[in-house]
């Protein structure tokens, strides 16, 4: 017997033998720091002068003056500037601050909003204004593009935590520098997690970093006790061996102020993250809860997953189950014997009380302690052992009704349900 092949595609894929690819080398806007043509993520708490920091960078480039560390870019020479900024006004701190810098400002454009098909004036959001930073870029000639912050430009359907939106709203940023061969760099504010590496301290899914080919990251010097200086300090380098931390302070400038580079640093991203919030332990809640908001957002989602993922943004799981509880959320259990499995939910959707004809016959929700849905296996469930209760409890145990069990905490439909 033959088989017929299917037909080939009207539109075959694109492969590419490496041996036909041309070498090319990576220029830099900051050698080791910022490069051209890609997308760097600058990350860092609110206050220490991110902003100022790439005030200071765009004042540079407009000039075509050498970087912080003495290092010349590949630049030829002076070059446009684009900015993105959410959060400062252009007439009463960029202005000056660029000033203060020494930059040129006819080198130096701002986007502040697009308008839509009817004339009505809207807000940037990425991805979809992307054409709309394309033509900006071009109409300065800008090397440096800064996005301050990122979270201010994403669409409200962007979960920031959930990886497969970030990829989907960042992927056209990476082309656009590609495209332009422009440095974009993306400014982000940190998470409030502590104890862990400074690669993960960055507020959102992992995908952000990802996406980025290096990582900066700003934190005040631990050893400086007036707790003016702060350290630039890299995370991650793709391209190069990860460059030396810098130091550096704010100054007043006349009514502004300007970076002041101090010079190199033994310090790293790691040494100096630290919580600036004050408080570790209620900071650390407070973004398992965002963290958690933001995966349910969209309605019941798998336990294991919504564990695997808090793992990775460093987020303990005591600390998940604290944020589970202050949200109340609801755990709900598909199907029974092994192919039973555990999602998570806001209490708006399957809450402790609604008639089981709400859900289908295989879904149960369960409003008791963590410790039986995770360490009671789906065969360890069963009904409550008291006649006519509909009650589903571990096993050997009876519901809270019937002797008050602690193990048996009610789970399941309502008392006036039929029992299946």
């Amino acid at each position: 017997m033959t088989i017929d092949a299917d037909p080939p595609p009207v539109f075959p894929p694109r492969i590419v033998r490496l041996a036909d690819v041309r070498p090319e080398k990576v220029t830099w806007l900051w050698r080791g720091y910022i490069p051209l043509a890609k997308v760097t993520l600058l990350d860092g708490d609110p206050a220490l002068g991110k902003s100022n920091l790439t005030l200071d960078l765009a004042a540079r480039v407009s000039r075509g003056l050498c970087m912080p560390d003495g290092s010349r870019s590949d630049l030829t020479g002076p070059a446009g500037v684009f900015l993105l900024n959410a959060e400062d006004g252009l007439g009463d701190t960029i202005r000056p601050r660029l000033e203060a810098a020494g930059a040129d400002l006819s080198r130096v454009d701002a986007l502040e909003s697009v308008f839509d098909q009817q004339g009505e004036e809207q807000p940037i959001v990425l991805p979809g204004d992307i054409d709309a930073l394309r033509l900006a870029i071009v109409r300065v000639n800008a090397a440096l593009v800064v996005i301050d912050p990122l979270m201010a430009y994403l669409s409200p359907s962007t979960n920031s935590y959930r990886d497969q939106d970030i990829r989907r709203a960042l992927v056209p940023v990476k082309r656009l520098a590609e495209e332009t061969d422009a440095a974009i760099v993306v400014v982000r504010h940190l998470n409030k997690a502590t104890g862990q590496s400074a690669l993960y301290r960055g507020g959102g899914s992992i995908g952000i970093i990802g996406a980025a080919r290096t990582g900066l990251l700003v934190g005040a010097d631990p050893d400086d006790a007036t707790g003016s200086r702060r350290i630039l300090a890299t995370t991650k380098n793709n391209l190069s061996l990860k460059a030396a931390a810098v130091a550096y302070h704010i100054e007043s400038a006349g009514d502004s102020c300007r970076v002041v580079w101090d010079g190199p640093t033994e310090h790293t991203a790691d040494t100096i993250v630290t919580d600036s919030r004050g408080d570790a332990d209620g900071g650390a809640l407070g973004e398992a809860v965002q963290f958690l908001e933001g995966e349910l957002s969209g309605g019941e989602a798998r336990a294991t997953k919504i564990l695997a993922a808090a793992r990775k943004l460093g987020i303990s799981e005591a600390t998940l189950r604290r944020a589970k509880a202050k949200l109340g959320v609801k755990v709900i259990r598909h199907g029974f014997g092994d192919a039973g499995a555990y999602s998570w939910a806001l209490p708006a959707i399957g809450a402790h009380g609604n008639p089981i004809d709400d859900h289908p016959s295989d879904r149960t929700t369960y409003d008791g302690p963590d410790h039986l849905w995770d360490t009671a296996g789906p065969e360890m469930l069963t009904y409550c052992p008291a006649p006519g209760c509909i009650q589903i409890v571990a096993a050997g145990a009876t519901c809270a009704q019937h002797d008050q069990d602690l193990r048996g905490t009610a789970i399941g439909p309502p008392a006036d349900s039929p029992r299946p």
